[in-house]
């Protein structure tokens, strides 16, 4: 059975991540992952490529599915924020890319398996889901941790096809003293044109012949995700942060463990 004669798994689980992504504040990558070489059976790097595609969906339809929660004007207020990681991000998302045509993933994936882990750790012990969180650190050596983590993060995204924020919303709730809720949206801001640059520089790459040669299971996947979004966004002003802060924690640690497998 191939991946067009699915259409109702290719949409429930475009909806279920989507969901966690208007949610949370992720484009939910580090779960399609698995699920598009394991249960669609994509090539790895046909995988990566249609990954990146489907979180920018989550990404680009989440942001404003979760303004009602976290307006943009809020957001705007921190641009600065964005920027800082940005600079970073952009950079590292383009040689990123670049690397993961042509490299061997396995041992990465692994590293990042127990980078997840940790993080999940300090979140869970080393910080108050309450709003009250004070920075680890201000003025320039903020800024300085805060572009090394967006090149770290940008290089991971463009390697795995994800989102980043697994990593986005932890660096912002720790380095930056951001609130669960806020963090989840300045993560899709900083995540949309980080997937951009390196959703360009795939197009480089002869394996980028995926999604035209998938557009019908994009397209379904795509309506799932973008569904999802919205019911995520909406469950966003009904869920405490004090749930959501175990929940990405949790969602790390399973995601871990994927990736791990994947390796």
């Amino acid at each position: 059975m191939t991946q067009v004669d699915r259409p109702a798994m290719a949409f429930g689980w475009g909806a279920m991540i989507g969901t966690l992504g208007g949610l949370i504040g992720l484009g939910g990558a580090e779960f399609r992952l698995p699920v598009l070489i394991g249960l669609f059976r994509f090539a790895a790097l046909e995988a990566i490529i249609l990954n990146k595609a489907m979180s920018l969906v989550v990404v680009a339809s989440a942001l404003p599915f979760r303004a009602g929660t976290v307006p943009f004007a809020v957001v705007a207020d921190h641009w600065s924020v964005i920027v800082n990681l940005l600079v970073g991000s952009l950079l590292g998302a383009w040689l990123g890319a670049g690397w993961a045509v042509r490299m061997k993933a396995h041992v990465l994936y692994r590293v990042i398996a127990l980078m997840l882990v940790g993080i999940a750790i300090v979140l869970l012990f080393g910080h108050d889901a309450d709003g009250s969180g004070v920075p680890l650190m201000g003025g320039i050596a903020q800024a300085i941790a805060g572009v090394a983590a967006g090149f770290v993060i940008g290089v991971v995204a463009s390697l795995l096809g994800v989102a980043g924020g697994e990593m986005l919303i932890p660096t912002l709730v720790l380095l930056f003293g951001a609130d669960i809720k806020l963090a989840g949206s300045l993560s899709l801001a900083v995540s949309l044109p980080t997937m951009i640059v390196g959703f360009t520089r795939y197009s480089r790459d002869s394996s980028f012949a995926v999604l035209g040669r998938n557009r019908r299971f994009i397209l379904i996947m795509a309506l799932g995700s973008i569904a999802g979004s919205l019911v995520g966004g909406l469950l966003l002003g009904i869920v405490p942060a004090a749930i959501l802060l175990p929940a990405l924690a949790a969602i790390l640690l399973v995601s871990a463990v994927k990736v791990w497998r994947h390796a």
